[in-house]
């Protein structure tokens, strides 16, 4: 079927005529989830009995492996294989393509004797029982010829150099608008390794049927996952059917597979029994991707009235050796605010460390955690409202390439939680407000995360019980897809919600980019849309063109879907007895949605605003969130209820980015300090004091369809500035050194007399 792909047409969605769209309906699988029923990849049902597979991680960060004793693992209890390098089964090169058109390379596990990372997975024991696997993975003895690390991020900036392929952005002449500037600012701030800690850890189970590979693993995009799987395996695309139908978070560490999948697969071939294998909390830190460390410099020269004439955010931060993910930490700031002079730039530096990748809010995360201090630091030297800054730095169209904003709320974002917030009480002056012992302050910070729309497709059913099927190669990590994808087509098709049935994540369903990016829902849901506008252009020909209908012989065109009947002024019949009779077997269609041509010529973003209130003890440097508030604009929302979720979820985890939340480098050993959730330290809900978000009403026409953008990344961008400026008001610390800790803060209060 044809796309839908006239944007400013009226349609259910953007008529919203049974008021689905954007109601807080309750998740659609959430019964499943609270009753512990869903099935995620590791609790999928095989055919027979499976046997479990055990990792055993490098002791080292780089090197090679010199020897391999695995006997007394084999001749232990249960076991039914243990591989190394030497002895597992064959697989295509690293980045192996046959298929011209896969969406993702070889993934060899156990590929050769050479040792990247430490916690890299250099053997594998297969047995009976998970117990019986565990413990002959403590006899595999590995012997090593380690070379020192380069693991030391900090030592090595002055040998960073540009990513690949990028070069600084520069308008007009930073350096000549900096120096010319009434007052100026030049200040550094340091974001630590983050690890994602998803609930749900990596996770695969698989078995073969034939010559076909049945996989259940945990992974954020379907397609990708399964050509890297078949082309691992040697095999075509289409004997690899790969599922990931409930996933316990993902924020980016799933966006890839890891060996667990691959592992699986080659057990289960060679076993010819199913295989499941899941990382332990321990081998998440290290064997799958991590936020990379960053080292921001910040520039900004404003005149006396405030607005910046020169502002330049320059980034350092690593990768693996053989990686090449950036951590862009400067790009966000190009479309945030007015500057006539800017400077913009990367630098990269290859470490002996596990790869880093994307996590939650990539860029922006780190990005603002830097940028809006420095602006709170810039409005105390100018005397003026932190507030009033950002609003006169306004830009009238995106400051880098002139494009007009497709849609920009983000001085109502500002003007809006300031009110709500009780922004006019807060001292300018910091250390004046108390509440016993504790110090009070506020602080706020400016939130921006792009727009993405990527193309999906999507299939749409009716059945003779009038029961609509949506069927997509999506996926939920927890944000709401299922619910939202339901939303649509009981609006779109004008059926209650209790008559949508939903099937995602699976490889044999129409393709869609999955989740990540804030893109997912904009993306997989325009799909729905156009799936759903054609599956009612298909009823409604089928109602007017048969002779037993009430609408027969009439314009399809007028035909309206409500309450589960189709109707035409006062004639009408359920849905269900129309396909009952006209279509027994049912309908399908499909539907696809694409980014517009003319996306190019307009800047379209999501914006907010994050409003804080700290304690702070000076007695022993402890930070208490007392309320916090943020307000966004992000399109269209779907789902109140999954929406506010995401948003307040994000501003938590900003909340643990300023004062909990880092790994550390032990630089002998290449090995993160911290690797488990004892010592990794996330907030907890003892940690969150009054938190909400509020979204404002917003239709961005320019962005797709349905006018939606995305609040996955949203929330996290800004919220831990908003924490660190609480911090500063509340008791005159400026630390620039995250997360901060309570014996960073008592050294800095110290050093105030204090």
């Amino acid at each position: 079927m044809s796309s839908v792909h006239d944007w400013a047409a009226p349609n259910p969605v953007t008529t919203n005529r049974s008021g689905l769209i954007g109601k807080g309906v309750d998740r659609y699988e959430g019964p499943l989830k609270v009753t512990g029923t869903a099935p995620y990849a590791y609790e999928v049902q095989p055919p027979s009995p499976p046997a479990y597979g055990v990792m055993v991680g490098a002791t080292i960060a780089t090197g090679r492996i010199t020897g391999a004793d695995t006997a007394e693992a084999e001749a232990a209890p249960g076991v039914l294989a243990v591989w190394t390098h030497r002895n597992v089964p064959a697989q295509p090169p690293r980045g192996t393509r046959v298929h011209p058109r896969s969406t993702a390379g070889s993934r060899p596990a156990l590929e050769s004797d050479r040792v990247y990372h430490w916690g890299q997975p250099v053997a594998f024991v297969i047995a009976d029982t998970l117990e019986n696997a565990v413990a002959a993975s403590h006899l595999v003895r590995l012997t090593y010829d380690a070379d020192a690390p380069d693991a030391d991020f900090r030592a090595r900036l002055a040998d960073a150099g540009q990513p690949p392929g990028e070069q600084d952005v520069e308008i007009g002449d930073f350096d000549a608008g900096f120096a010319a500037s009434a007052v100026r600012l030049d200040e550094t701030w340091a974001t630590p390794i983050q690890n994602h800690c998803q609930m749900e850890p990596c996770a695969s189970l698989v078995w073969w049927e034939g010559d076909k590979c049945i996989a259940h693993t945990s992974v954020q995009m379907v397609k990708p996952a399964q050509h890297g799987l078949a082309e691992t395996l040697g095999i075509p695309r289409d004997d690899v059917r790969l599922m990931t139908r409930y996933i316990g978070g993902g924020f980016g560490g799933k966006g890839q597979t890891y060996d667990d999948l691959t592992l699986a697969a080659l057990a289960a071939r060679a076993l010819e029994r199913p295989v499941k294998v899941a990382f332990t909390r321990q081998q998440m830190m290290h064997g799958t991707i991590h936020r990379p460390a960053t080292v921001m410099r910040v520039r900004l020269g404003a005149e006396k009235d405030g607005r910046l004439n020169a502002f330049s955010i320059m980034t350092w931060t690593h990768c693996h050796q053989d990686g090449t993910f950036t951590e862009h930490a400067s790009n966000f700031a190009r479309a945030l605010y007015a500057a006539p002079n800017r400077l913009t730039g990367h630098r990269l530096v290859k470490l002996d460390l596990p790869g880093a990748g994307p996590m939650r809010a990539p860029g922006e995360a780190s990005g603002t955690m830097s940028l809006e201090c420095a602006m709170d630091e810039l409005a105390e030297r100018l005397g003026l409202d932190p507030v009033e800054l950002r609003i006169r730095n306004e830009p009238p169209s995106d400051p880098e390439n002139g494009r007009p904003f497709s849609q920009r709320q983000l001085v109502r974002c500002l003007k809006e939680g300031a009110q709500l917030f009780g922004w006019d009480r807060r001292m300018p002056t910091p250390g004046l407000v108390r509440d016993g012992r504790w110090l009070v302050g506020m602080g706020m910070a400016a939130a921006i995360r792009g727009n993405f729309l990527l193309p999906a497709k999507c299939s749409f059913s009716v059945d003779a019980e009038g029961v609509i099927t949506v069927r997509q190669g999506m996926t939920d990590i927890g944000t709401g897809t299922y619910t939202v994808l339901a939303q649509i087509a009981a609006e779109t098709l004008g059926v209650l919600l209790g008559d949508v049935r939903v099937e995602i994540g699976d490889s044999e369903l129409p393709p869609a980019p999955g989740s990540g990016g804030q893109f997912g829902a904009a993306s997989a849901g325009s799909a729905a849309l156009a799936a759903g506008m054609n599956l009612r252009r298909a009823i409604a020909e089928l109602a007017t063109g048969d002779p037993n209908s009430p609408l027969y012989g009439d314009d399809p065109e007028l035909v309206t879907f409500q309450d589960g009947v189709v109707a035409i002024e006062n004639k009408s019949e359920t849905l269900a007895a129309l396909v009952r009779r006209a279509a027994p077997a049912g309908l399908t269609v499909e539907g696809d949605s694409r980014p517009a041509a003319d996306m190019r010529e307009w800047s379209t973003q999501t914006y907010g605003s994050h409003f804080c209130e700290v304690g702070v003890d000076p007695v022993t440097g402890e930070v208490r969130v007392r309320r916090m508030l943020g307000v966004f604009a992000a399109g269209r929302i779907l789902n109140e209820k999954t929406a506010r979720s995401q948003l307040t979820g994000g501003m938590i985890w900003g909340i643990g980015s300023a004062i909990t939340e880092g790994n550390a480098v032990d630089p002998r050993y290449g090995s993160l300090i911290n690797q488990d959730l004892a010592q990794y330290l996330v907030p907890v809900q003892a940690d969150i004091g009054e938190l909400d978000a509020i979204m404002l009403d917003e239709v961005d026409d320019k962005a797709n369809p349905m006018g939606i953008k995305g609040v996955g990344e949203l929330g996290n961008s800004g919220a831990g500035a908003a924490v660190a400026n609480a911090i500063y008001n509340a008791c005159g610390v400026r630390l620039r050194d995250y997360p901060i800790t309570p014996d960073k803060l008592l050294a800095g209060l110290m050093a105030k007399g204090m």
